[in-house]
């Protein structure tokens, strides 16, 4: 490049200040705005030549976002940006060249090695975090990633984190974006702990094509004034001197630790949506014209020249020199290396490394225990090893720290966190506000930090509204990011049904929706030394694991097992032999792995058949390679589970054994599910709708007879 980025072209007298500012950082912002808008243009004019194959603009919010450039650290605070903040990079940093990287999908783009639009920020080195593209997904992390700020800064040495006592999370969205509810739970949580957040709602009127007077009621700083704690600013973004005196005004506050703060600026968006949007359709031309008066770029260029801190043709020299800066790195971006294909699946997810011989190392010796209670002496001796892992969720704490000393204390619906929060305290266990996805948008920040969170979702049937932050957020990280970025998490779910009046919304399964999220692991123990095993596990993985608790498995007297020894692991996607057979082979899994039992007795009893049962455990990833050497030993294969016939899980057993194991069957795979219809309330309907031990049995008859 022919000009460093930070570097004035006029020459003011050292320390010459405009206004309170110094006159060499006003130059250098404005041309850094122009560098910020020639990237636009230049990635349009390249989407055109299909060099580049997406294009979304950062246009209109330059001077508020360089002015907030000016009060931020890169490397020291954090940042959850939103995709029309491409000025706020280059004011952290990041060069155009690999901006425009990320633009013509180049795997020397450090954001994402190709795999994310432009514009989907994510340095690790500054610590922007990588961000996703769901409008307003970004802001319950954002509170997470500032709750762990809190709790590292009380605790330095913690391995692979770090944190300042002042640094500040910033978070940034469109005015469209507060629509989600998201923004307004991240907002209570924020409020509640009063927390080190920097909210910057950039307002240029519109979402896509909808207008804010169709978005809501008031604008969002008149909406949020109900939330107390909360700091509230609005100010003209496209003023670049009065975006500089709010940001020195309000961010050492957020500094200083007065709880949150929410700036609405008002900007412009000069071009349209993105490449593929059209505002000319939709805005009236006097709009579009007045939005060209009120230009940041031309309003902080006449304030310069206004003041005689610049004359004419310095303010050309300096647009022509930003010009050239984005034609080399155009140049350079271009010319640089695309991703390779064999690449794809690199940084999925990573499965820890655990001896093979690690399940074999317990001696039997441990106080024999429930599988419910297995897992809660589990978290306590997790909790107990590494002061990462903090559990929270709907319920989990014992109790109100003003009266735990006299009262039993709950520690949650089914007692499995019981204990935790006597023991660790409130800071490591703790309850949260009834909302799935503030649950879980939480951990993922806590993740982020390099913390261990263990987030509990009280039921699996409500487990949908943290969708978006489960799917789009903590099981694309590690990809989307090309493995800069982690997410350490285990996100503990009772599922399951054989209840007996859980009805719809307490009895469902559904594991097989969350086996078709990349970057996700699920585990589904059915006994104790399994649920010890595979949980030791988990609190090691660098990945999100959705660790599945049956329900009706957590008391029952056959998950029973001695509580295995310290040494004791269960690798990930290794299935276990429940019992040896030859002429059938069952594959199961949680709660039908005991029913499948009791089967094969009636088929021994009945039929003389010598059944193989194989609790796979662990669904993603699963063990392929010990089905296979079951199916060529017996030649039949029924494959049994909770969830529903139709897209089940074990859907997709059979299709990959019909595929890769053909060769060995002797007879077409079958199947045994629930019915394809919600679990009901009346106990002859649950039974009606769940597989049964009958339904087992005549599964593997008609297998046997074929």
């Amino acid at each position: 490049m022919s000009v460093p980025l930070h570097a004035p072209t006029s020459n003011p007298p050292s320390g010459a200040r405009h206004r309170g500012f110094l006159v060499s950082e006003l130059i250098d912002d404005l041309r850094l705005a122009q560098v910020s808008r020639f990237l636009d243009d230049r990635e349009i004019a390249l989407q055109k030549q299909s060099r580049v194959y997406f294009q979304i603009s950062g246009a209109g919010h330059e001077a508020l976002l360089l002015a907030l450039a000016r009060h931020l650290r890169p490397a020291y605070d954090w940042f959850f940006p939103y995709y029309r903040d491409r000025a706020l990079m280059l004011g952290l940093g990041v060069t155009p060249t690999q901006i425009l990287q990320e633009a013509v999908g180049s795997v020397e783009d450090p954001s994402s090695a190709g795999r994310q639009m432009p514009c989907h920020w994510g340095y690790k080195w500054l610590n922007v975090v990588t961000q996703a593209s769901a409008t307003g997904a970004q802001c319950l992390p954002a509170v997470g990633c500032a709750e762990a700020a809190r709790y590292l800064s009380r605790r330095r040495n913690l391995p692979g984190c770090k944190a300042h006592g002042d640094e500040l999370t910033y978070v940034s969205l469109g005015e469209g974006a507060t629509s989600q509810g998201e923004f307004w739970e991240s907002l209570n949580t924020a409020c509640t702990l009063h927390l080190p957040v920097l909210y910057i709602v950039a307002d240029n009127g519109y979402a896509i094509s909808v207008p804010s007077s169709d978005q809501s009621p008031a604008p969002i700083s008149e909406l949020v004034r109900g939330f107390r704690g909360l700091d509230i600013h609005k100010v003209d973004g496209r003023d670049y001197l009065a975006s500089r005196k709010m940001a020195a005004e309000v961010l050492p506050r957020v500094r200083a630790g007065m709880g949150p703060s929410l700036i609405h600026a008002i900007v412009t968006r000069p071009y349209s949506h993105s490449a593929a949007d059209t505002q000319s359709k939709y805005r009236p031309a006097e709009e579009l014209d007045d939005e060209r008066q009120h230009d940041p770029i031309k309003l902080l260029r006449e304030e310069l020249l206004g003041a005689g801190l610049l004359t004419e043709e310095e303010a050309d020299q300096i647009r022509e020199e930003a010009r050239q800066t984005v034609a080399d790195a155009a140049k350079e971006a271009l010319a640089s290396r695309r991703p390779d294909p064999a690449t794809v699946t690199d940084n999925v997810y990573v499965v820890p490394n655990v001896s093979p011989d690690a399940e074999s190392r317990d001696d039997g010796q441990g106080e024999v225990v429930a599988f419910g209670e297995a897992i809660r002496l589990t978290l306590h001796e997790q909790m107990a090893r590494d002061q990462r892992i903090r559990v929270f969720g709907e319920d989990v704490a014992d109790a109100r720290e003003a009266v735990l000393a006299n009262v039993e204390g709950k520690g949650g619906v089914f007692g499995t966190t019981y204990g935790l929060q006597r023991e660790f305290g409130l800071a490591r266990c703790y309850n949260t506000p009834l909302a799935e996805a503030n649950i879980i948008g939480r951990a993922v920040g806590q993740a982020l930090r390099g913390l261990r969170p263990a987030p509990e979702i009280q039921f699996f049937d409500y487990i949908w509204t943290a969708m978006q932050q489960i799917k789009t957020q903590a099981a694309t990280i590690r990809w989307r990011s090309n493995g800069s970025f982690t997410c350490p998490m285990v996100i503990r779910v009772p599922i399951g049904g054989y209840l007996t009046g859980g009805a719809i919304w307490h009895s469902q399964c559904g594991e097989s929706i969350f086996a078709h999220i990349p970057g996700l692991i699920v585990l589904m123990p059915s006994r104790t030394r399994d649920a010890v095993g595979l949980l030791r596990t988990a609190f090691q993985c660098s990945d999100p694991v959705l660790f599945l608790e049956h329900k009706h498995l957590l008391r029952q007297p056959y998950t029973k097992d001695p509580f295995p020894s310290r040494g004791y692991q269960i690798p990930l996607g290794v299935a276990s032999v429940v019992q040896p057979g030859t002429d059938l082979t069952i594959v199961t899994y949680g709660a039908t792995v005991e029913k499948s039992r009791q089967a094969a007795e009636k088929l021994t009893a009945e039929q003389g058949a010598s059944v193989e049962i194989i609790d796979l455990r662990s669904i993603l990833p699963w063990d392929k390679e010990m089905v296979a050497e079951s199916v060529a030993r017996t030649g039949r294969v029924l494959v049994v589970h909770e969830d529903i016939y139709t897209c089940g899980f074990g859907g997709e057993v059979a299709a990959w054994i019909g595929e890769h194991c053909f060769g060995d069957l002797d007879a077409p795979v079958r199947r045994v599910a629930a019915v394809d219809t919600h679990v009901a309330y009346e106990p002859t309907l649950e039974h009606a709708i769940l597989p049964q031990v009958g339904d087992i049995v005549a599964g593997g008859q008609a297998t046997l007879a074929y």
